[in-house]
Formats: C-alpha cells, structure tokens, sequence
C-alpha cells in the first residue's frame, strides 16, 4: 500500500519489519545455489546429490532444489537452492563443507551468490 500510495519512507519500515520477522538480509543471510547445464539429467543429479549432502547445523535452512525463476536461459536447464541462515552463523563455512562433499561434473556450472541481489 505504501508503495502504491508513494510513502517511500513508509515502504521503507515496512519491509524491514518483514525482513526482520523473517530473518532476512540485513537481519540474515541468504545464500543462492544455482546449478546449470545443457543436460538436464546432470543438473538434476547434482541437485538431489546436494539436497542429500546437506550437513546438520544449526540456525539455517536449506530450500530446494526447486527450478530456478529462469529454469531455461540459453539452453542451459536451471535449478537452485536458496540457504536462509541466521546472521552470526558462518554462512561460508557451512557452504564450503557442503559442497565438498559433491564431486560436480564439468558439465554443469555451480555459481554461489551471498545475499544475492536478485532471484532470478
């Protein structure tokens, strides 16, 4: 309503409460997972073979994968994982030992985005 009524400062405060209540950048961090390939059976691989390595920590969650906004750009299928975690967890850390324990062929693209700017 804010938006639409052009009360910026209003906007303002009330998505920062959102993001607040919900744990989100700058209260949080986000990280974006994505995974592409012009085979999309090996895209698919690489996603389950990630949601099945997920390490236990605590304070963050993993959702996905899921395809991405854009699930085809250029030929390439997409997926992606998003990691929501609290913001005095070692998002790196937990995303380092995550990873390593995927062996990704070279025919898919993984690309980790921290609080990424945009979704797509």
């Amino acid at each position: 309503m804010a938006l639409a009524a052009g009360d910026r400062d209003a906007f303002v405060e009330a998505e920062m409460a959102e993001r607040e209540a919900a744990a989100l950048p700058p209260f949080g961090r986000l990280a974006a997972i994505i995974l592409s390939s012009e085979n999309a059976a090996a895209v698919e691989k690489v996603a389950a073979d990630l949601a099945q390595a997920i390490p236990n920590a605590e304070r963050l969650e993993v959702y996905g994968p899921a395809d991405a906004p854009l699930a085809l750009v250029r030929g390439r299928r997409r997926k992606r994982l998003l990691v929501r975690a609290d913001r005095d967890v070692n998002l790196q850390a937990f995303l380092r030992a995550w990873l390593a324990r995927v062996k990704v062929p070279a025919s898919v693209r993984l690309t980790v985005d921290v609080d990424p700017y945009s979704f797509l």
